[in-house]
């Protein structure tokens, strides 16, 4: 029994589905016949998939009914526009839009995992030599500093206790470590949403979060009415891929507006302190001439310039303090062990 709620396959192997199913439904080729067809050459989980997917298919069921039994692969406005494109008879088109954002989404993660790299190798580089001055160079400073009997200062006294707790509970320690990743892992797959919305309400965090947010938002935003999916629809799937909880309120103030019969922007600009102006201005024009779906690209579009922007701009201001940061740590690290020997140097020049 295939637990398909847990099967997951790459972007790159979702992003070649996608693309194939498109080109072979344009040359006229039946479902059926393309789930056939691309099990020929599929591996591992895309193999089970395809195979679930062409046992419903054959048993008469919807491509979008199929995908609901993969909510890891395929998430609801993937499913829900799938839905709307086969009821209309548009499969073809909404796949090769569906392919063309689902590219744009994984170069969108790929920026911002980029990004984040340098900071993360550099703390990584950190704690490899903290790890290699605790367990090799403070041992054998402190074992000379212990025969001498030389008065050493408070900070050398932390690194030598630090360095032989190690030493003497590394298997605890590790234990430990390894406990607090295991739960740091769990907590995050089991409560995801909160962990989130904590480490993005961090001060140089939350504004680019905010501004992740609004990109992915406006952007199956987009997809959804370009497929014909009604407004409050589009809205109620479009939160869906949403974070942070005050961007969340706001689409739900949104809903609840375009329900009342007012428009979208009017919803979005009694939250102006949330929502960028630009943002409404364009959604409110984009309604006005009754070209929403064009107007929801152009604010995706927007939104990842301004996304590129932060980044790069919180990536200038996070390398030159991480470096000085390290260097202040590293430094004083060597200071400590340098300052009794300058000492030692000291006592013996003046006998």
């Amino acid at each position: 029994m295939i637990h398909t709620n847990h099967l997951t396959i790459s972007q790159s192997d979702k992003i070649a589905l996608i693309s194939n199913m498109a080109t072979m439904l344009g040359a006229g080729i039946s479902i059926l016949e393309i789930i056939d067809s691309l099990l020929e050459d599929a591996r591992g989980n895309q193999k089970k998939m395809l195979e679930l997917v062409r046992e419903d298919m054959s048993q008469g069921k919807h491509l979008y009914d199929s995908f609901t039994r993969f909510p890891q692969v395929f998430d609801n406005v993937t499913v829900n526009l799938i839905k709307a494109a086969e009821q209309a008879g548009t499969l073809e088109t909404s796949l090769k839009d569906l392919r063309e954002n689902i590219k744009k989404e994984s170069e969108f993660l790929d920026k911002v995992k980029g990004a984040l790299t340098y900071p993360f190798l550099i703390m990584l580089v950190f704690m490899g030599v903290l790890t290699l001055i605790l367990t090799f160079v403070i041992p054998k400073i402190s074992a000379v500093f212990s025969r001498l009997r030389v008065e050493l200062p408070l900070p050398t006294k932390i690194l030598i206790v630090v360095s032989n707790a190690i030493l003497t509970y590394t298997v605890p320690i590790l234990i430990g470590i390894g406990s607090i990743l295991a739960l740091s892992i769990f907590l995050f797959k089991t409560q995801k949403r909160h962990v989130l919305n904590t480490l993005f309400s961090l001060p140089l965090i939350t504004n680019l979060a905010r501004e992740i947010d609004l990109t992915r938002f406006s952007r199956n935003l987009y997809l959804l009415l370009s497929a014909g999916i009604p407004i409050i629809e589009a809205l109620e799937l479009s939160r869906g891929v949403l974070v942070k909880k005050e961007i969340v309120q706001v689409i739900d103030h949104c809903v609840e507006t375009v329900t009342s019969g007012r428009r979208f922007s009017e919803g979005l600009k009694d939250r102006k302190h949330i929502i960028p102006s630009i943002m409404t201005r364009i959604i409110e024009a984009g309604e006005k001439s009754g070209s929403l779906d064009r107007s929801m690209q152009e604010v995706s579009e927007y939104m990842d310039y301004q996304v590129t922007r932060t980044l790069t701009s919180l990536t200038a201001l996070l390398e030159p303090v991480m470096l000085v940061v390290v260097g202040i740590l590293v430094g004083g690290m060597m200071l400590s062990i340098i300052s009794p020997i300058y000492g030692l140097v000291g006592q013996v020049g003046g006998r």
